[in-house]
């Protein structure tokens, strides 16, 4: 949903709304430093879609799209 708002109603880009859920959510808590995006020596938290293109997330905002759950790189699911 959140998504969808910040692309229709706020005029971001898909990949500005990306960054503003991860990297800037992040930053938000003071921890960009260990997590938000996937870069060495971070912690490896990230979601697998379901989508055939992550322009798909902000169209279909009513759907579990999650398929796989990696956190602190280990599959939880």
């Amino acid at each position: 949903l959140i998504i969808s708002l910040a692309t229709i109603y706020m005029g971001l880009s898909i990949e500005e709304t990306i960054t503003a859920l991860t990297l800037n959510g992040a930053a938000a808590i003071d921890r960009a430093n260990s997590i938000g995006s996937l870069e060495a020596g971070k912690q490896a938290d990230l979601i697998l879609l379901d989508a055939p293109n992550y322009g798909h997330l902000s169209y279909h905002f009513a759907m579990n799209l999650v398929d796989t759950v990696v956190k602190k790189g280990r599959i939880l699911n």
